[in-house]
């Protein structure tokens, strides 16, 4: 079980960002996808959610209307929009699915 995302940078306040997460080793179509942040001394949080299906999705209250969640099941593939972003964004970004993690990808808001 391999997952592995990508898509991190630096962006300036109101900017755009979007996170891709590639899955391999299991069938990536029968299981839920979460994107969970981690800010410099804080916990780990989840972010958003996506069935497997990709028929439902869930966010966290601060990211709602900002943030948006998809897959595309035949690529094995997770996205994560990120769009106006704020420097209370900043964390390493990690997809979990089937028990694993990635590596996690950085993203920076900041003028």
């Amino acid at each position: 079980v391999q997952l592995v995302e990508s898509g991190g940078g630096l962006v300036q306040p109101g900017g755009s960002l979007r996170l891709s997460c590639a899955a391999s080793g299991f069938t990536f179509s029968t299981y839920i996808v979460t994107w969970y942040r981690q800010a410099p001394g804080k916990e780990r949080e989840p972010v958003a959610a996506i069935s497997s299906g990709g028929s439902s999705t869930n966010y966290a209250d601060d990211v709602k209307g900002r943030f948006t969640v998809s897959r595309d099941n035949a690529k094995n593939t997770a996205f994560l929009q990120m769009n106006s972003l704020r420097p209370e964004d900043t964390a390493v970004y990690y997809c979990g699915s089937n028990g694993a993690w990635g590596q996690g990808t950085q993203v920076t808001v900041s003028s």
